[in-house]
Parts: structure tokens; sequence; C-alpha cells
């Protein structure tokens, strides 16, 4: 297989590929899925043909990201999106709560939304400082 890229191109694919492999492995520790750990070592392998050779570093015998490409910022984009999915996940998560246990149906899907957009909007003026958990039970 032959995929013909720019430049730019090729470095958008090269911060897809970190983050589909950050997503996947990060939190696996020592049970890594090498299959992706491979595929984004073959992809960075290229940098060398394309004068990018900063963005990449030998590991192990292993082309891997290099600390300056891991530090140039794709890891804001990271936290970023698990800000957004973190918030969401938890406004989702507490409307349910809220709705007692329901089972979610089409005569109560607006309710769970309602709550859904309050929840969202309390946390982007206040983050998580209003939010309480009581352990003493």
């Amino acid at each position: 297989m032959k995929i013909e890229l720019t430049d730019r191109q090729f470095r958008y694919l090269l911060d897809l590929v970190y983050i589909g492999n950050w997503v996947i492995n990060s939190t696996r520790e020592n049970d890594r899925i090498e299959e992706y750990d491979q595929v984004e070592s073959l992809v960075f392998s290229h940098c060398l043909q394309h004068k990018m050779s900063k963005l990449v570093e030998l590991y192990r015998g292993e082309v891997i990201p290099s600390r300056a490409f891991a530090d140039g910022g794709i890891h804001e984009a990271i936290e970023n999106y698990e800000d957004v999915v973190f918030y969401e996940i938890l406004a989702e998560e507490l409307a349910l709560r809220d709705m007692d246990g329901e089972p979610l149906t089409w005569e109560n899907y607006s309710e769970l939304m309602d709550r859904i957009d309050a929840y969202l909007s309390e946390f982007d003026q206040h983050g998580t400082d209003n939010i309480s958990v009581d352990m003493d039970e």
C-alpha cells in the first residue's frame, strides 16, 4: 500500500498516530498492544526521510516519537480532549443518578438532556469547585 501525503499532511498524520496510540496504550503499563506501537514506529520512521529527524529517537532498537515531539504541544491537545470527556461523562452520570435509575426512554430523553446541560453549564462556570462527595457512608 502506498499513501501520498504532503509534508504538512504527514506532520498531521504523526499527531493522529501518536494520539491514537496514546489512547490505546497509555494506561496499559506493561500490557501494551505492541501492534499499535509497531505501527507508530513505522510511521514515525519516515521522519528520517522527510527532514523531520528531530521528531524521532531510537529506544531499544525502535524508532519512537522524540521528547521534542511529545513536549511540542501534543499533550495539550490530549488534555483538552480528556477535560471535555471528563465533564461530559460526569454530567451524564450525575443526570442519570438524578433520575433515580429510570430507564432512558423517548419520554424522558429531553429531561435527561436538560439535566446534562445544567450540569455542563455549572461545570463551565465553576469547574469542580461545587462538587462534594460524602464519604461517611
